[in-house]
């Protein structure tokens, strides 16, 4: 097997063992004694909210201060960290004591995609989505690391550096958040000028409504690779229809059923919803989507032409100005739903269709602006986590002498380049 991590290091970095430069700490807790951990892409942090939680609550993995954490599963590929807290992780986790090496060189060293690519070849499993590697797998993985001295240069290097690249990533993102809040005032703008007085029930303009069949009856056992495409919630966005995660079922299964074909053109709604993913949100079905028909909790929705737009009824459930009779109307108690009934319940402005018309061209207008603006940025952010992760493979394996690299400029030099192709 091809050593990944000793190809580029320089001849004068010391061959070692996975298993010289750490221990496995085996030691075992309660959760109730030491609070539980979650391990996750950005480092080990107190549980998460969202994290599933372990009936066996007794028999967990402890955690140390400086331990380096590890998740087995390739499908937390990235998922690691040194801890800066005490606590107890999932048995699916490694946990690691570092010996003989400095745990700021080691958080960089263990994080590097080049490492979790090396990580991930040493694993075993039936397929890909249980593939898992263990200590005992791992242990053998070669490294070349430097002195103490070098490491702690390393370290500092890359701690600084890092921390411009998630400044900068942090003002982009927020960027994008405001110029979304910014389109989201002017579409909001556009529907509060509409008096009540022109605002009917959904079952005033109504030619046919329906839900997903299969109610929650609907699991991986019904999906197919091909056939008849399954509208699910994710795939309603605001802004349109996500094509993305396709599902499908049978032509067979699809025929059994009754009222539910989904066709270009109809309007999709949302009957559940969190926080990130409001209830109500809608989009319309895109042309091309093929046969398809909609899940629990979504519904297709077809509405009289001649008095209302499909798409201006969808950018109306997605603004913030239908949202107030949607929480009243969806509440529940993790997450808001809205029943068959309850939809037929939602008003909705019914402006002459010229008026319907201008607005939807304005609406679309502000968006391509925020697309376009957002898409760059977005680009510029995707461009810069790339360099943050050659940077830091580059400077753990020897590729660069960081003592040099941060005085010739070459760092700054980058970033520029970054954000003149981008032109974000």
């Amino acid at each position: 097997m091809t050593d990944i991590m000793t190809l580029a290091s320089p001849p004068d970095w010391q061959l070692y063992r996975l298993g010289q430069l750490f221990r496995e700490r085996k030691e075992k807790g309660s959760d109730k004694d030491f609070p539980p951990l979650s391990v996750t892409m950005s480092g080990i942090v107190p549980q998460l909210e969202t994290a599933a939680k372990s009936d066996d609550g007794e028999n967990r993995k402890v955690v140390r201060v400086g331990d380096y954490v590890i998740n087995s599963r390739s499908d937390r590929k990235g998922s690691g960290g040194v801890s800066a807290h005490e606590g107890s992780v999932s048995l699916i986790s490694i946990v690691l004591e570092p010996r003989n090496i400095d745990p700021r060189f080691a958080h960089h060293l263990l994080r590097s995609p080049a490492f979790q690519e090396e990580f991930y070849r040493w694993g075993h499993g039936i397929v890909a989505d249980l593939w898992t590697t263990r200590y005992g797998d791992m242990k053998n993985i070669r490294l070349r690391i430097p002195d103490l001295a070098t490491q702690r240069q390393i370290a500092d290097f890359l701690d600084r550096e890092t921390a411009r690249i998630d400044l900068l990533v942090e003002k982009k993102q927020r960027l994008v958040g405001l110029l979304g809040e910014r389109f989201n005032a002017r579409r909001n703008s556009v529907f509060r000028q509409i008096p009540n007085s022109q605002y009917r029930p959904l079952r005033w303009l109504l030619t046919r409504i329906c839900d997903g069949p299969f109610g929650s009856g609907l699991t991986s056992a019904h999906y197919t690779d091909t056939g008849v495409r399954v509208v699910r919630l994710q795939n309603i966005k605001d802004g349109g229809f996500a094509d993305g995660d396709a599902a499908f079922i049978s032509e067979e299964h699809y025929t059994t059923l009754g009222d539910h074909d989904v066709k270009a053109g109809d309007l999709l709604v949302a009957g559940l919803g969190d926080e990130k993913n409001k209830v109500g949100r809608a989009c319309i079905a895109p042309d091309g989507l093929g046969p398809a028909m909609v899940k629990a909790d979504c519904y297709r929705v077809r509405l009289k032409r001649n008095l209302i737009s499909h798409h201006f009824v969808a950018e109306y459930l997605s603004s913030d100005e239908s949202w107030p009779q949607i929480d009243a109307l969806a509440k529940g108690v993790t997450r808001s739903r809205l029943n068959l009934e309850l939809v037929r319940r939602i008003r909705v402005p019914v402006p002459q269709m010229e008026q319907q018309n201008k607005i939807i061209e304005q609406v679309a207008c502000e968006r391509s602006v925020f697309s376009s603006a957002s898409a760059r940025i977005i680009a510029s952010i995707a461009r810069l986590k790339e360099y943050r992760s050659a940077l830091i493979t580059a400077a753990v394996t020897g590729q660069i002498d960081v003592s040099t690299h941060a005085k010739s400029g070459t760092f700054d030099r980058r970033l520029d380049a970054i954000q003149e192709k981008i032109g974000a």
